[in-house]
């Protein structure tokens, strides 16, 4: 069957273009600072709001009209593993990430899921063979189901625990079985409602029990993969352990898993945590933990995960820029954790959604290119901390200095003449870069 009959196959057509269904700015072969967009981007598509979101809202019932459903859970499933890899050839698209329970049914029971979860890996398997598409993460969801309730790792109840770490091992295992370079922990109940009667130190050694359990089953299995941690405040608890990426860096340092984890960073998870996309990248890179990232952005006007497709040049921008300071993102990628809107229910619109989410990334990528190429942050940066060039500022960073010796030269130079950043300039000459 051909789900998305609109097109062969989705092609650059350049900026010109009125066919709805070509790129007008992202060429995969294109090359960009040495490298192809293609290998810049690393794009991958969500396989939970492209195949199992039905744009139902708190509000209204479900709108999407999925032409793949049918009234048999695991006949659906199967059309699913087809329409999707239909939908990643035709956008020519390399990766794709999924949790356990988009894939298959959970069925009656741990070991029926775990059964469905074999058969339809085996098609995704073939289907990854036929097309060469790659799994960039998967994961387990681990806070939908009503046993989740309290947390997963940080359940008060111990078979809670148990039963959290029966589904990781089993996304490690499938994740060997398809050649995933990635596993995500999302911790999306890992969190407390009220400290009242909350141990939270129990909870977050817990956490860390777990993860160090994933760690020691990969090298059992011998699988190589990265991990990741996907911090993201509030929602649904009141406070989430994995507040945003200096919170977690926190975790991780102090429970020696550095050396193991980096962040998956999410742009509307920033958003929520009160902070800049960028921001968030910014910190991961000074840690030298920045992983990979999910692609969306919030509205500014909502209080909530929205997670509509990236179409905010600027910030893609600004992130594609920290993404080249950081070398690239591999083994990571860019996913697409993005759900159409309510309004756009028909099946065309997955395709029309990926397009515009790519050609922003596309034009993201160029425009950060172009600022590093004209050293465009570097001139600003070393013009403003200059004083550390030479003299005392210089003798400062090469640690020669005692809070002593800088009392003695500070009360000699006490005419401290700063200089104006010039900011909204600084601004105007950053919107010149946005193509």
């Amino acid at each position: 069957m051909n789900y998305f009959p609109q097109v062969e196959k989705v092609a650059y057509e350049g900026p010109e273009t009125k066919n709805m269904f070509a790129f007008r700015h992202y060429q995969a072969d294109e090359m960009v600072m040495g490298k192809t967009m293609k290998e810049q981007l690393r794009f991958a598509v969500a396989y939970w709001h492209t195949m199992t979101q039905d744009g139902a809202d708190p509000f209204g019932k479900p709108v999407n009209i999925r032409t793949w459903e049918t009234s048999d859970p695991m006949e659906t499933a199967k059309n699913r593993v087809e329409a999707f890899f239909e939908l990643l050839v035709k956008l020519d698209v390399e990766y794709f990430c999924f949790h356990d329970v988009d894939i298959a049914p959970t069925g009656n029971s741990l070991e029926e899921f775990f059964a469905n979860i074999d058969e339809i890996t085996d098609l995704i398997q073939v289907k990854m063979k036929e097309t060469g598409i790659k799994l960039l993460w998967n994961t387990a969801n681990m806070f939908s189901d009503p046993r989740y309730t309290n947390g997963a790792a940080s359940s008060n109840n111990a078979e809670v625990f148990a039963y959290a770490a029966a589904q990781v091992k089993k996304g490690l295992d499938i994740s060997k079985k398809l050649g995933g370079e990635n596993y995500v922990f999302w911790g999306g109940r890992e969190g407390y409602e009220s400290l009242l009667n909350t141990d939270m130190k129990l909870e977050q050694d817990n956490i860390a029990r777990l993860f160090k359990m994933a760690i020691a089953y990969t090298k059992e299995i011998d699988h190589k993969v990265q991990f990741l941690i996907e911090p993201k405040p509030k929602e649904p608890t009141k406070h989430q352990y994995d507040f945003d990426a200096a919170t977690a860096m926190a975790f991780l340092q102090k429970y020696d898993l550095t050396n193991d984890f980096k962040l998956n960073l999410e742009a509307n998870h920033a958003t929520l945590a009160g902070h800049t996309f960028e921001h968030e990248l910014t910190v991961a890179r000074c840690y030298d933990a920045l992983g990979s990232i999910d692609a969306n952005q919030g509205d500014m006007l909502l209080g909530w995960d929205t997670d509509e497709f990236p179409t905010n040049i600027y910030d893609t921008t600004l992130a594609m820029y920290e993404i080249l300071e950081n070398g690239g993102i591999a083994p990571g990628g860019i996913n697409f954790d993005s759900k159409v809107r309510r309004s756009s229910f028909e099946m065309e619109d997955l395709l029309l959604a990926h397009i515009a989410g790519m050609d922003t990334f596309a034009r993201g990528l160029k425009a950060a290119a172009k600022l590093k190429e004209d050293r465009f942050f570097d001139d600003l940066k070393e013009q403003r901390y200059a004083s550390y060039q030479s003299g005392i500022g210089a003798k400062i960073l090469d640690d020669q200095e005692t809070l002593e010796s800088l009392t003695e030269y500070a009360l000699a130079h006490d005419d401290v003449r700063l200089e104006s950043s010039h900011l909204e300039y600084v601004k105007s000459r950053l919107n010149d870069y946005l193509v």
